[in-house]
C-alpha cells in the first residue's frame, strides 16, 4: 500500500464484473429505472418506494426552457463557434450557478428552516411560514423558488405536486412550499406561485437528500436539452453568428396531445 491509495465506496471494476454500491450492474440493466439508478449511486441503497418515479419527474420537468436560458446561450454560442459536443455541454453547464439553477438548492434551505421551525415549536404549516416570510421580509431578501418572469402558474409545479401526492411522496415540504406560497402572497398583495425550482427543492428534501445536491439534479435534467440545441445550432445555423438572448421564433411542431398510457 502507498500513500496514494484512496478509498470509494461506489464502484468495484474487476474483469467481466462492475458492482455499483455492490449490485452487479448487468443485473440491474432492464430492471430499474435510471431515476432508480440515479437514487442508488447517490444514497447507496435502492429505493423502496416510488423514489425514482420522482426522480424521473423532476429530470423530465426541466429538461429545457426555450433558448433564451444561459445555459442554452452559452451552449449555442460555442457550439456556433466549431467548438465540440463536450464543449458546448461543458459551457451550458458552467451557467448553472446561484441565479440559474442554483435556486433549488436556496429554497431547500428556506423549506427545511420552515419544516425545523414548525416542529420545534409544534405549530401549524402556516405560522411557521409566516415566520420564515416575515424574516426574509425584514431582511429585504429573497425567498428563491417563488415566482416567475412568465409562469402566473408554473404548469410543472402543478404536475410535480400532483404525481407527488398520487405516489405517496408530498409531506411536510411539500406543505410547506404551499404555506410559503401562500404567505408570500398575502404579504405582497399578490400572487407569487412555486416555481418549477421550488416544487423540485420541495420534493427533494421529501426525498432526504442533501442541499449541496440540488444542482446536480438540474445540471442532470438539463444535458438533453443542451445537447438539442447544440445539435440544432450547429445542423441549422451559420457559424459565429450573432446570437440573440430573446428575438426567438417556433417552427417546430403545433402543441399535441398526449396519448400514451396514464401515469400510475
Amino acid at each position: 500500500m502507498t500513500d496514494l491509495r484512496w478509498k470509494t465506496a461506489i464502484t468495484k471494476v474487476e474483469p467481466n464484473k462492475i458492482l455499483l454500491r455492490g449490485y452487479r450492474l448487468d443485473e440491474l440493466i432492464g430492471r430499474i429505472s435510471y431515476g432508480e439508478a440515479i437514487y442508488l449511486a447517490l444514497k447507496g441503497e435502492l429505493p423502496k418506494g416510488n423514489e425514482g418515479k420522482v426522480i424521473e419527474a423532476i429530470l423530465v420537468s426541466v429538461i429545457d426552457h426555450g433558448g433564451s436560458p444561459p445555459s442554452t446561450l452559452a451552449a449555442r454560442t460555442i457550439a456556433s463557434t466549431g467548438a465540440e459536443l463536450s464543449a458546448a455541454v461543458a459551457g451550458g453547464i458552467l451557467a448553472i450557478s446561484q441565479y440559474h439553477g442554483g435556486a433549488i438548492e436556496e429554497c431547500m434551505n428556506v423549506l427545511s428552516e420552515g419544516v425545523h421551525y414548525q416542529r420545534q415549536q409544534s405549530t401549524s404549516p402556516e405560522e411557521a411560514a409566516n415566520w420564515v416570510v416575515k424574516k426574509f421580509h425584514d431582511r429585504g431578501a429573497r425567498i428563491h423558488g417563488f415566482g416567475h418572469r412568465l409562469h402566473t402558474r408554473d404548469p410543472r409545479t402543478i404536475r410535480l405536486f400532483e404525481l407527488a401526492a398520487t405516489w405517496g411522496i408530498a409531506g411536510d415540504f411539500v406543505a410547506m412550499a404551499r404555506a410559503i406560497e401562500r404567505a408570500l402572497s398575502e404579504r405582497l398583495q399578490r400572487p407569487v406561485p412555486i416555481n418549477a425550482d421550488g416544487a423540485i427543492a420541495a420534493l427533494l428534501c421529501e426525498l432526504k437528500f442533501e442541499p449541496i445536491l440540488a444542482d446536480a439534479f438540474f445540471m442532470m435534467a438539463r444535458i438533453p436539452g443542451l445537447v438539442a440545441h447544440i445539435y440544432e445550432e450547429k445542423s441549422r445555423q451559420k457559424p459565429m453568428r450573432r446570437i440573440h438572448p430573446t428575438d426567438i421564433a417556433y417552427d417546430g411542431p403545433e402543441e399535441r396531445q398526449w396519448k400514451g398510457e396514464r401515469v400510475e
